[in-house]
């Protein structure tokens, strides 16, 4: 299949572009800078320059091509800082999403998105373990979500993967766990807030991509899918890994002192999201078979000295 990965450069789309590269497929990968195209095309993918403000672009190549898998997003506006860059991201993936949706509709194509389980304890106010069948009417990145999962009634076998707060190995460097080691080393402690009763799910890199690839190849219109492998790991728990990996304890730290300690990262410090993914496993036989967030953790590439 002619694929055309959004994100292709990226910490999981890389990951994505060698699996489906591996299984066979074709991928049109897009990058914004030179070093991105050059790594698509080493690896073996076609290489598109471009860039989510380009919709028209972006949408003249889905139409080109057999399937499309969207990772691409604007990371450094949601996370760089301004106080409405989150929302604004959100609103323009939106955008994104239904200039490629409009592309492809009545094609039959598959189209897989990408969205986060921590949405359903953000906006949901779930406590219990949310499922494939948890839907949100509205809110940053869900709009996303349902965008995608409404083009199913326009021809087009659309899916969503909800990605858990971390996906980790040795290919993330800008994810949550780097930002947390490095305000560990800031701060002389790997801080958790209260008991640190709270629970991430988590995900390798490498499963990911995989599920992505089977989504791809065989979900059917209108999927939700969880790539989830550790359903809930306690933040105490993985706050006493990243101590250990440094040589630094481990700290409780109020909710009221957290804020001044880890900025915006709080509100995910103190985030429970269990997540089950169970009847994605079922549906599409995805089992995930590489190390666990904790045992991952203990294999100490997190921590090895950022090279020069």
């Amino acid at each position: 299949m002619r694929v055309f990965v959004t994100g292709a450069s990226g910490h999981i789309g890389f990951a994505v572009v060698k699996e489906l590269l591996a299984a066979g497929h074709h991928v049109l990968g897009l990058a914004r800078s030179d070093a991105g195209m050059a790594r698509l095309k080493a690896a073996g993918a076609e290489a598109v320059r471009g860039d989510l403000d380009d919709l028209a672009g972006l949408a003249a190549v889905a139409k080109s091509a057999e399937g499309l898998i969207h990772l691409a997003y604007k990371h450094d506006l949601a996370f760089g800082g301004t106080p409405d860059g989150f929302l604004r991201a959100a609103q323009h993936d939106v955008r994104v999403v239904q200039a490629l949706g409009e592309a492809l509709a009545g094609s039959g194509k598959p189209f897989v998105n990408t969205s986060g389980t921590a949405q359903l304890a953000f906006l949901g106010g779930l406590t219990r373990a949310g499922t494939e069948d948890d839907v949100l009417s509205g809110g940053p990145r869900v709009d996303g979500e349902n965008a995608v999962i409404a083009l199913a009634q326009r021809g087009v076998r659309s899916s969503v993967v909800r990605l858990p707060p971390t996906v980790h190995s040795s290919l993330d460097h800008h994810g949550f766990v780097p930002m947390f080691v490095a305000a560990a080393r800031k701060h002389g402690a790997a801080l958790y807030i209260d008991e640190g009763k709270n629970v991430w799910p988590a995900v390798h890199t490498l499963d990911a991509a995989r599920l992505y690839r089977l989504a791809l190849e065989s979900a059917p219109a209108g999927t939700r899918l969880h790539g989830v492998a550790d359903e809930g790991v306690p933040f105490k728990a993985i706050a006493e890994a990243i101590g250990k990996g440094l040589g630094l304890p481990a700290k409780s730290v109020s909710h009221e002192e957290a804020p001044k300690l880890l900025g915006g990262m709080a509100h995910f410090a103190g985030i429970s999201n269990p997540a089950s993914s169970a009847k994605t496993r079922a549906l599409l036989k995805w089992e995930p078979t590489h190390a666990g967030l904790l045992a991952d953790l203990a294999e100490g590439h997190y921590f090895a000295p950022a090279p020069a």
